[in-house]
């Protein structure tokens, strides 16, 4: 099982990486519509999703609790769509944040929610996020559930991005991001998996609420461009 979705805010699939804003206190729904869900430079799904997102932010304290979702548009290769519900809580602390977070991807007929054994849908992620100016650093493992259906345990990631232009209303990021091969790889076209690579860079352009983003991994030496719509 590759495991999905976003970090911290969990709303910007393409590029895993840290806000500077803090977010307003009380709730906030949106949802993005995505040409392909790239995440962590990997393709998952293989079509166009729609990304729904919920969360509320605690008056004071500033912490996060929220949802969010991805469900594919089109069937894969014949496989059943895409789909993955999420759930997560950000406690921040300075430009520093911490974030657990459960990710859930149902599989044919194993679907049960909050099933963390080696068999089950759930992977549970724990991760610290910094931002400051316009620097953003990740570092994240995988705890629990199951993460070991391609015989790799507690699978790390790790990410730097910079966002290096904002000018006439356009903001350009660039991200590279390491991780273990096994896990952040198409096994299929996979190469080197046995060790920490480099498996996801690109660079992501954004006006108001529209985002492209050019997604090259090294390590599978696949290529993506996707856009993202959001509400």
């Amino acid at each position: 099982m590759k495991k999905t979705a976003k970090l911290l805010s969990l709303a910007i699939a393409l590029f895993a990486g840290l806000s500077g804003t803090a977010q307003a206190e009380g709730f906030k729904v949106g949802a993005d519509v995505v040409s392909s869900y790239v995440w962590r430079g990997i393709d998952l799904g293989d079509s166009p999703a729609i990304q729904p997102a919920l969360s509320y932010t605690f008056e004071g304290s500033g912490i996060i609790v929220g949802a969010w979702g991805s469900y594919a548009v089109n069937e894969a290769n014949g496989a059943d769509k895409y789909k993955e519900v999420d759930l997560y809580v950000t406690v921040p602390a300075g430009p520093f944040s911490l974030t657990a977070t459960d990710y859930y991807v149902p599989v044919g007929d194993n679907n049960r929610s909050f099933d963390f054994c080696g068999e089950g849908p759930n992977v549970v992620e724990l991760s610290v996020g910094y931002a400051k100016d316009n620097l953003s650093l990740l570092a994240a493992v995988n705890v629990a559930g199951n993460d070991t259906a391609i015989g790799y345990k507690n699978a790390k990631y790790c990410e730097a991005g910079y966002k290096f232009y904002n000018k006439d209303g356009y903001t350009a990021k660039g991200v590279v991001g390491f991780g273990d091969a096994d896990y952040y790889s198409d096994n299929e076209r996979g190469r080197k998996n046995d060790n920490f690579a480099l498996v996801n860079t690109g660079i992501s352009v954004s006006k108001d609420r529209y985002t492209a983003s050019y997604i090259y991994n090294p390590n599978t030496e696949a290529s993506h461009l996707v856009f993202m719509a959001s509400f």
